[in-house]
């Protein structure tokens, strides 16, 4: 029994030994092999790293360089230019190859080889500063190649269109051509290419030339504005029943770019324009056509009545309309105006003086106000009246009319030629007959006291004033 006894607790010890030498054995193989990997991964990067995208797990130095050379042979850059001129140039076409600086031997001797159990199940990734080298020639060689550096168009700056009366002045864009600024374009492709960067774009890395002016130009976009603002302008003249429109058509043709892009008007043009409207519309120192009261029509020449435009007047309010962007209806800026714009530019009302008959009548709106005789200038003594249209000056009550000889006072004054004029005379108590041939005035009209009261009262200044001697009369 108790050898029975000992024989089991010797069995039991002998089973608890082999377990525990199993036991030994396999954690003395275990850390022989993690050992072993520990000393394996002092040399070589564990399994999961990658360096510039490369799998290099399990790869010493010289096979992640080899790894690194051989993905360089691969490499290609795109160049992406205006107009789809794009091109490639490809890393053996320059003879490019990777340099190595120990940056892989750092990256291994940082690498802790005992935690490779740990390590491999977290993912390394690491980027190298990338050093390569190329041929500079054959670099230079392939950019000359590139599409876009053939057939280049030089940029052409922005501008504004000539105008039309649909659209007025329109900006017609710039042509940014596809030029190209050659040393940038080598700049940029050799700078991607050291930092192996697959594409390069010419447009975002500066490489073309510009055109001085782009379609975004302020001060541009500021004379388009400018200009359309002055053609937007419509002047209607109004000359009695006929009109005369003045719009972007003709202003057009005055307008162009000045100093610092700025509209610039030609102020001759407008003058010019200015005088054809006078010499259409004018009608002072032109012959005037009078059906007489005495039924006959005559032809007065000389005077100044009528209308007449003040051309230099009429020119600077057509700027200031043109700078106030308004349209704008009115009659031209006048030197002198005139009763209407019809057949006759005295209308009807007027002063008819027939030095003839030395008789004088007195119309307003086409009514007979007052007629009189008259004494004119003597004949004599070479004071004769003046013929001709003219316009009243003015008219003063109590006038001293003052001459080389005479000093004469007045109650009713009305000039309309210089110092010629109506005036009362009471001085005289006879009118009219042939009294101015020798006893005439000194070139006045005159009147008598009652005549140029009612004359007087009705007339204003530039009432007409129609001076003339019957046909065939001395």
């Amino acid at each position: 029994m108790k050898e029975k006894n000992k024989r089991k607790m010797h069995g039991g010890a002998s089973a608890k030994s082999y377990t525990g030498l199993v036991l030994t054995c396999v954690m003395t193989a275990i850390a022989v092999i993690y050992v072993g990997f520990a000393i394996y991964f002092e040399s070589h990067f564990c399994f999961g790293t990658s360096i510039d995208g490369i799998a290099v797990g399990g790869s010493n130095v010289e096979k992640v360089e080899d790894a690194i050379r051989t993905e360089m042979k691969n490499y290609n850059l795109t160049v992406t230019a205006r107009e789809d001129k794009n091109g490639t140039i490809a890393g053996s076409d320059i003879d490019m190859e990777p340099v190595f600086q120990g940056e892989i031997e750092k990256l291994l001797e940082e690498q802790n080889g005992f935690a490779w159990l740990i390590l491999m199940f977290q993912k390394q990734e690491f980027e190298l500063a990338k050093v390569v080298s190329y041929d500079e020639q054959k670099l230079d060689e392939a950019v000359r190649n590139l599409p876009c550096m053939k057939d280049q168009r030089t940029p052409v700056d922005a501008t504004y269109s000539d105008y039309t009366r649909e659209n007025g002045y329109a900006l017609v864009p710039a042509d940014y051509g596809t030029q190209v600024d050659n040393a940038k374009v080598r700049k940029a492709v050799s700078d991607a290419v050291l930092v192996l960067d697959e594409t390069v774009d010419l447009e975002q890395s500066g490489c073309y030339l510009e055109p001085a002016i782009g379609d975004d130009d302020k001060d541009l976009l500021a004379l388009i504005d400018a200009l359309n603002q002055y053609v937007g302008v419509t002047i209607t003249y109004d000359f009695g029943d006929d009109r005369e429109v003045l719009d972007g058509t003709t202003i057009s043709t005055w307008l162009s770019e000045g100093t610092d892009e700025k509209v610039s008007i030609d102020e001759e043009e407008v003058l010019a324009f200015v005088k054809t409207l006078a010499k259409k519309y004018n009608t002072a120192y032109s012959p005037k056509e009078l059906k007489t009261s005495y039924g006959t029509t005559v032809t007065i020449t000389g005077g100044f009545y009528g209308w007449r435009i003040d051309n230099g007047g009429e020119v600077e309010q057509i700027l200031a309309d043109l700078k106030a962007g308004k349209d704008v209806e009115r009659e031209p800026v006048y030197l002198t105006t005139a009763n209407s714009h019809g057949e006759h530019d005295y209308g009807d009302s007027y002063v008819e003086i027939n030095l003839t008959n030395q008789h004088l009548f007195l119309y307003k709106d086409g009514k007979l106000v007052v007629e009189s005789d008259f004494v004119s200038g003597n004949l004599s003594k070479g004071h004769d009246t003046p013929t001709g249209a003219f316009g009243l000056t003015y008219k003063t009550m109590n006038a001293v009319l003052r001459g080389p000889d005479y000093e004469t006072p007045v109650t009713y004054w009305m000039p309309f030629n210089g110092d010629v004029g109506m005036h009362d005379a009471t001085w005289r108590n006879k009118f009219g007959g042939s009294i101015y041939k020798t006893s005439g005035s000194h070139g006045c009209i005159n009147l008598p006291a009652s005549a140029a009261k009612k004359i007087y009262e009705t007339i204003d200044k530039g009432y007409a004033v129609l001076v003339y001697r019957m046909p065939g009369s001395a």
